[in-house]
């Protein structure tokens, strides 16, 4: 912990070892600033999130002018313009985290956090007590060990865990979609999800309606609706692509197909010859679709 000349408390915690993950943890950390402390304006060219356990001050995003106490949180986005400033009289107490990922703005508004809306508050006291928690465990847990790598990866997990919390706290402007998407297209989307992941494992429409809760025929026949494809389709053509894929590296044909699925090497085979036309190895060995050199 260190004592900057505007704080009467501040401490931080940097992440030795960024990942080169699509949500990178940068850094966080915890202050009380000294009476009319101010940052800005400025733009920062990533996410950092403020939340406020004790005292006041203003937060100001493009424009707009946001009074902040306890159980606030206000959120800096990439690119846009802000300050902020701890209050003359009683200046606040906030923990912060800051963090880089390549579809920033896209992740905040799925938790309904624009430049428009950048604030989320929080009104129950052991709702704010968690997120405090969560804050000081990404802070603490850098600079503990000899492996700034997993500290990189713990930092991350308890990253996601607050964006998700922030989220739920912030439920009343999610986008619609997400609300209010209907139960069997939220059925589809996992049945995508399922067979995309699974598709190495002998999958029946039958264990897909049965995994996900619905009547076989209405599953099958929403999918083809959603996708175009059935179910059963669907799950071929997850396989071949996935062969297709296999077939660049010197894996064996019988270990391709057991790893899309097949049992049977000739049986894989033959499906795939009537699926693309050509037999494994004739795609193996096809212009441009070969083993890279």
């Amino acid at each position: 912990m260190s004592i900057l000349p505007d704080h009467s408390l501040y401490a931080i915690g940097m992440n030795p070892s960024p990942g080169a993950h699509d949500l990178t943890m940068l850094f966080s950390g915890e202050g009380i600033p000294v009476p009319r402390h101010k940052i800005g304006p400025a733009i920062h060219d990533y996410c950092l999130i403020h939340t406020v356990t004790d005292g006041e001050g203003i937060f100001e995003c493009a424009g707009k002018v946001y009074p902040c106490k306890a159980g606030d949180t206000f959120i800096i986005l990439p690119g846009v313009l802000f300050s902020y400033q701890a209050d003359d009289r009683n200046p606040w107490h906030y923990h912060w985290v800051a963090f880089q990922e390549k579809g920033a703005p896209l992740l905040l508004a799925d938790m309904g956090i624009t430049a428009a809306r950048p604030v989320i508050r929080c009104k129950d006291p052991e709702e704010l007590k968690e997120l405090k928690s969560m804050y000081s465990r990404i802070r603490l847990g850098f600079n503990q060990s000899d492996y700034p790598r997993l500290e990189d990866l713990q930092g991350s997990a308890w990253l996601r865990l607050l964006l998700y919390k922030l989220a739920m706290l912030n439920q009343q402007h999610l986008p619609s979609r997400e609300r209010d998407v209907a139960d069997i297209e939220r059925g589809v989307r996992q049945a995508e999800r399922l067979i995309s992941t699974q598709y190495h494992q002998q999958l029946s429409i039958g264990q897909l309606a049965s995994t996900l809760g619905y009547h076989r025929a209405h599953l099958s026949k929403a999918f083809k609706q959603h996708t175009g494809l059935s179910p059963m389709q669907y799950l071929m053509k997850v396989r071949m692509e996935k062969a297709k894929s296999l077939l660049r590296t010197s894996f064996s044909i019988q270990e391709i197909a057991s790893s899309v699925g097949f049992n049977d090497a000739l049986y894989f085979s033959k499906l795939f010859r009537k699926w693309t036309g050509m037999t494994p190895s004739e795609y193996r060995s096809g212009p441009g679709k070969g083993l890279s050199g």
